[in-house]
Parts: structure tokens; C-alpha cells; sequence
């Protein structure tokens, strides 16, 4: 008998315009030949109980969350993951027969985007720049995955302190918040105030803002650059440009750099196994995204 209804999943944002996680999920669809598609659904935040309710009627088997709708889903949810109940946020719902799982895959995408590249975790002191929600996911999974340390820097004292002592009484690393003086643009601190060092002994640097992100792609994070160690690592979740000028400083010290690609197709194979209970075409996802975003730039 023909089978004609498509699986549905997708993404509730606002924006969500410029969301690029259709051309990997449909590309991992497509090399599979799963009958799934993936949609880029704009939700305001009054609508986003609504939205919800739609995913339960029209039974989608999956929906991604960005912002404004990753804290606000979870009282729309039956059950939240361990990892989604430490971070207080969701950016992946599973439905299961009208029973709707919250996961947070953000930082295992981080993770994994590291591992893919032999880098261990393990016994790691990370410093990671901001505290909002990409920054939560990461350290969180960070020091589930076995880090050492986690310093949190960020201009805003309440969040960072926040964020630090979630690592410290949830998981089994040690934190401490790092006060970020001056701006997050480069070069824009006001008179005697310095830019923030990196502590020597860092093994992982992290940007966790959205700092360098297309159309400001000539910004970069205020940091004293000159702290940034020979060998050390530093990541970026940025991934439009992924080469951001944050990464080419930290390579310009002898550091090792990651993409925010990595992070990005990472945490969309761990959702289309989720969705689908198949093993994710990872290569395939990465070439699609990498080719899309080269035509974005050309």
C-alpha cells in the first residue's frame, strides 16, 4: 500500500529567516530516503503554546526550538532530559505518540564537534566567553564530559555567577565566574579599562557570543589576544563566516581553532536520531551546510 504522509519536523523561531538547519537535516533525509521533512516556522513568542498544541495534532515526530522559545517550551513539555533539566533549556522535542520529550542537544553537538577531532575533555580547563543559552549548554556538557574546570567570563556579574554556580552544585566540575570588563566588540573599552586575559593555564577557549556573526563579521570579542597561548584551543560557536576573525587572531598565537560548523551539524545529527532512530549521515550533513554557506557568500 502507498504510503504518502511525510514525517514532519522542523524549527519555532522568531526570527528564524536565516536558520540554516533545513539544508542539513533534509540533506541527511535525502541520503537515508526517509520520507521526513524539515520546516523553517516562524512562531512569536504569544503564539508559541499554540505551536505546540500543533505539533500534538498534526503529529509532527519532531521540533527544534531557538530563540525566543527555548526556556518558555518547558512547561509545554511531559518530560525534560537530565541534561535539558540542568541547563533550564530545550532546543529539541521529541514526540512520542503525543507525549513530548525536551532534550537539549547544544552542547553535546559541542562536544562531539570536538571528539570528532581527538580533542578529550577529560581533566580540561575551559574558559568560555558569555553566559546566555549556547554558553549554558556547553559548560554544562563540558563538565559532564569530564572537564576539570570552567571559567565563565561575562559582562553582566548576575548571569555569570548564575552560570558558574550551576557547574559547581550540578555537576562534578569546579567554576568560577571571570568579570568582563568594557564591551563585547574589540577595542571599544572605555578609557582605563583593560581587555579581558586569558589565564595561561587554559587548555579550551570558548566564544559562546554571537559576537562576529554575519553582518558583523568584523567584530570579534574584547579579549587581550596577546594571552592566547602557543597550542592552545580555541572554539568559536559562530559558523556564518566560520573562519571569524576571532579564530584567525587566536591562529595567529599558535592556537588550534575549531568552526562553529562543527557544533552546528553535531548537535543536527544528534536531533535526526532522535527523530528518525537512524545513525545520522554526518559527512553528508557537513558537506551540505558547508556548500550552502559558500553560495550564501558568493
Amino acid at each position: 500500500m502507498a504510503h504518502y504522509r511525510a514525517e514532519l519536523t522542523g524549527v519555532f523561531g522568531d526570527p528564524v529567516d536565516d536558520n540554516p538547519t533545513m539544508i542539513l537535516e533534509e540533506a541527511g533525509y535525502n541520503a537515508l530516503d526517509l520520507n521526513y521533512r524539515y520546516l523553517t516556522i516562524k512562531v512569536l513568542p504569544e503564539d508559541l503554546e499554540t505551536a505546540m498544541g500543533a505539533v500534538r495534532a498534526m503529529h509532527f515526530r519532531g521540533i527544534n526550538l531557538t530563540m525566543p522559545h527555548k526556556i518558555k517550551v518547558i512547561p509545554m513539555l511531559d518530560e525534560l532530559t537530565e541534561a535539558a533539566r540542568i541547563i533550564g533549556a530545550v532546543n529539541t522535542v521529541i514526540n512520542d505518540d503525543g507525549r513530548l520529550t525536551g532534550e537539549n542537544t547544544d552542547g553535546k553537538g559541542f562536544t562531539r564537534s570536538l571528539m570528532r577531532e581527538g580533542i578529550d575533555l577529560q581533566g580540561k580547563k575551559i574558559m568560555i566567553l558569555g553566559a546566555g543559552g549556547a554558553a549554558r549548554a556547553i559548560a554544562v556538557e563540558c563538565a559532564l564530559s569530564g572537564a576539570r574546570e570552567i571559567l565563565i567570563a561575562n559582562r553582566t556579574e548576575s548571569s555569570g555567577r548564575e552560570l558558574s554556580e550551576l557547574v559547581r552544585t550540578k555537576t562534578k566540575a569546579a567554576s568560577e565566574y571571570i568579570p568582563w570588563a568594557g564591551t563585547a566588540a574589540y577595542g571599544a573599552n572605555k578609557a582605563g579599562e583593560s581587555a579581558l586575559r586569558i589565564p595561561a593555564d587554559t587548555d579550551i577557549l570558548i566564544n559562546a557570543t554571537p559576537v562576529g556573526f554575519t553582518p558583523n563579521q568584523d567584530q570579534m570579542p574584547d579579549i587581550d589576544y596577546d594571552t592566547i597561548c602557543e597550542g592552545m584551543i580555541v572554539s568559536d560557536v559562530v559558523f556564518d563566516p566560520a573562519e571569524t576573525k576571532f579564530l584567525k587572531e587566536a591562529a595567529k598565537r599558535g592556537a588550534k581553532t575549531f568552526t562553529g560548523i562543527g557544533m552546528l551539524v553535531q548537535q543536527g545529527a544528534l536531533n535526526f536520531t532522535l527523530w528518525t532512530g537512524e545513525d545520522a549521515p554526518v559527512d553528508v550533513m557537513y558537506e551540505a551546510l558547508e556548500k550552502e554557506l559558500a553560495q550564501n557568500r558568493a
